[in-house]
C-alpha cells in the first residue's frame, strides 16, 4: 500500500482523515511543526519540519507515493503550498491531493480564494497529477462560535437569511482518503458541500436541540462583526477576510448543494444536526458541580 504524506494532520481534516488511511492500509506520515500536537496520532510516523524548510520538505517526502497538501490560511500560505508541490515533483510523487476552498479563483473577492487559485495553476503546471478538493463552509467554523453558545445562549455573525451548504470536515476527509487511494480522479475537481443549505436560524435549532437550551441567532452588521473580530484579538487583515466570506455567502454562491460526497464515499452527506451532536460538549454549559 503506498506511503502517504499528510500535511496539516492535526487540522480539522488532516486529524479525521489520518485514521480513514490507516483503516485502508496505507502508511502515513505526519509533516508536524510541533510533534507534541500529533502525539494523539496513533501509529503515524511523525516528520519534524516546516514548509519554509526546504531540507525538512525533502526528507518528509522521502519514499512517498501520495501527499495530502493542506495549510492554514497564513501570509506565507502560497509559498508554503508551492515549496511542497515543487519538492513533491522533485521527489516523483505520483499524487497530490490539494485542499482547497470552494469559490476558489484568481481575483476572488476573499484573499483566501485567490490564494488557493493561485497554488492551484502551480499544481497544474507541476506535472503531477493531482486532485482539488473545494470544500465549501466548513461545520467546524461554527466552534468558533462554542462560547457565544455557551455564555450567552446565541449565535451572532453577519450572515443575514444566507443558504449555505456547510459540508463536514469529516466528510470532506472521506473523500480525501477516495481520492488518495484509488485510481480515476487525477485532473478533477470536486467541489464538497452538505446535503441541504441553511441558514444560521437553523444552525441555532440544531445546536438547541443538541444543548437542551434556548439558542438564539442574530444578524449584526459587517461593521460590527469586523470590529468585535479585532478586539478579540482576530488581525485586521483576518477579520476582513472573514466579513468578505459572509458578504459572498449571504450573495448565495454557497448555497448550491452538490453530489461529490455521496458519490465518492458512498454514503450520504452529513447534515449539521449529527455535526452538532459530535460536538455537543463544545457548545453545552457545564454547571458547577453543588457544594454540600
Amino acid at each position: 500500500m503506498s506511503t502517504i504524506l499528510v500535511t496539516a494532520a492535526t487540522g480539522n481534516v488532516g486529524s479525521a482523515l489520518v485514521p480513514l488511511l490507516q483503516g485502508l492500509g496505507a502508511d502515513v506520515r505526519a509533516l508536524v511543526r510541533d510533534p507534541a500536537r500529533a502525539e494523539r496520532l496513533a501509529g503515524v510516523d511523525v516528520a519534524v519540519g516546516d514548509f519554509a524548510d526546504p531540507t525538512s520538505l525533502h526528507a518528509a517526502l522521502d519514499g512517498v507515493d501520495a501527499v495530502f497538501l493542506a495549510c492554514g490560511n497564513v501570509p506565507d500560505q502560497v509559498e508554503h503550498e508551492c515549496a511542497v508541490i515543487d519538492a513533491a515533483a522533485g521527489a516523483g510523487v505520483r499524487r497530490i491531493v490539494k485542499l482547497s476552498a470552494r469559490g476558489a479563483e484568481l481575483g476572488a473577492p476573499v484573499a483566501y480564494w485567490h490564494w488557493h487559485a493561485l497554488v492551484e495553476r502551480r499544481l497544474q503546471a507541476s506535472g503531477v497529477p493531482a486532485v482539488t478538493l473545494r470544500p465549501g463552509f466548513l461545520m467546524s467554523n461554527l466552534l468558533g462560535a462554542a462560547d457565544q453558545v455557551r455564555h450567552a445562549r446565541m449565535l451572532f455573525a453577519p450572515a443575514a437569511d444566507a443558504r449555505i451548504a456547510m459540508v463536514d470536515p469529516a466528510d470532506v476527509a472521506a473523500v480525501a482518503a477516495v481520492t488518495l487511494t484509488t485510481d480515476g480522479h487525477d485532473g478533477v475537481t470536486y467541489e464538497l458541500t452538505g446535503p441541504a443549505a441553511l441558514g444560521y436560524q437553523e444552525v441555532a435549532r440544531d445546536l438547541a436541540a443538541v444543548t437542551g437550551r434556548d439558542v438564539g441567532y442574530v444578524d449584526i452588521p459587517p461593521a460590527a462583526a469586523r470590529s468585535a473580530m479585532v478586539e478579540a484579538g482576530l488581525p485586521p487583515f483576518a477579520a476582513d477576510q472573514v466579513v468578505a466570506v459572509f458578504a459572498e455567502l449571504r450573495a448565495g454562491v454557497q448555497a448550491r448543494t452538490t453530489d461529490a460526497v455521496p458519490a465518492l464515499t458512498g454514503r450520504p452527506a452529513r447534515p449539521f444536526a449529527a455535526f452538532a451532536r459530535d460536538h455537543a460538549d463544545a457548545f453545552r454549559a457545564h454547571e458547577p458541580a453543588p457544594v454540600h
